[in-house]
């Protein structure tokens, strides 16, 4: 019987500080009519405070996440972060977060796929389930997004928070788990969606910061369409691919970035709202770590075999869709 990984536990946090749209409104020339019907977000969360790092959101993630499935630290074989905010170049912010939970068994490493990057890391993590090479793999998705955001830049201030999530995978022989995974990258979108500087082609100077250029650039109409085609066209093929109907699927678990490019994906699967998990309108664009604290938001109500589709869209362009059967009730965790 083949193995496949199976997600056993999943734990979400976010910090305290509610930045709404009613407070925009005093920092940008914006308004909570425009924000709200044009993306769907009420408010987001903030990280505040000196040396407050995205490793401060997956330690909490995690640590919450042993502590729901009674998972002994020193087990856990691997830890994979995705994040495009990491405390620092080096080490990995998936380090740093090992050491603070006293994962002292597991090597760990980040991975860099914009609001992707929780698929590239799951689909990543369950073959090595699959192989037989690990039993314990924890998968992170987190971001400090007001760390690289334009507060002075309307189109993007408004979008994004901070907040993340970890899931547990284990290997099962129940068909369960993740079952099919398609993922995408498209370099040419770099010319619509990137940060400038920091990087080895342009490294930090005092022009660059003058310049604004370690903030988030979006232009926003060619990324909406490429966001609107591609994540509609990702989950729809790979339900085709996997003989399901709208009738299978139990939920969409979809990036949350814009209200408007949910819809889209949810009509294009033939799912109705009522299937479609969102959390948009509290926690904006966390990134990496919007699927994984939807799954947190709405773990009461998802029962095991149940069918979810997770998709997402973001910077590079990346994108992709995951296929996957839930593991457990939630009476069990």
């Amino acid at each position: 019987m083949k193995k496949r990984a199976v997600i056993t536990g999943v734990h979400g946090w976010v910090p305290d500080y509610v930045l709404d749209n009613k407070e925009l409104e005093t920092m940008v020339d914006t308004n909570d009519e425009w924000i709200t019907s044009r993306t769907g977000i009420k408010e987001r969360r903030i990280l505040k405070g000196e040396n407050q790092g995205t490793s401060v959101i997956g330690t909490a993630a995690v640590k919450g996440l042993l502590e729901k499935t009674n998972t002994n630290p020193e087990d856990i074989d691997l830890i994979i972060c995705a994040t495009v905010t990491p405390d620092m170049l080096f080490p990995a912010t998936a380090n740093i977060i090992a050491h603070n939970v006293g994962a002292k068994n597991c090597y760990s490493f980040d991975i860099s796929a914009a609001c992707s990057g929780f698929l590239y890391a799951l689909t990543m993590g369950s073959q090595f389930i699959e192989t037989g090479a690990h039993k314990k793999v924890i998968i992170i998705g987190a971001d400090k997004m007001s760390s690289i955001v334009n507060y002075q830049d309307r189109t993007t201030c408004i979008i994004f928070g901070d907040g993340g999530g970890a899931v547990l995978l284990e290997p099962t022989e129940e068909p369960l788990g993740v079952m099919d995974s398609m993922l995408h990258t498209d370099g040419s979108g770099a010319d619509y969606l990137r940060i400038e500087a920091g990087g080895s082609k342009k490294p930090a100077s005092i022009a660059s910061v003058t310049a604004r250029e370690h903030f988030v650039f979006q232009e926003g109409s060619t990324v909406f369409k490429f966001a609107v085609t591609n994540m509609a066209e990702v989950s729809a093929e790979i339900m085709k691919k996997n003989n399901l109907t709208a009738d299978d699927i139990a939920w969409l678990v979809p990036h949350q970035a814009n209200k408007r490019i949910i819809d889209a994906t949810s009509k294009r699967m033939g799912i109705g709202s009522e299937k479609v998990m969102l959390n948009i309108e509290k926690y904006g664009n966390t990134t990496a770590g919007t699927l994984p604290l939807c799954l947190w938001d709405y773990e009461s109500k998802l029962r095991k075999g149940d069918n979810l589709i997770l998709a997402a869209f973001g910077g590079g362009f990346t994108w992709g869709a995951v296929y996957l059967k839930w593991g457990y009730d939630p009476k069990s965790v």
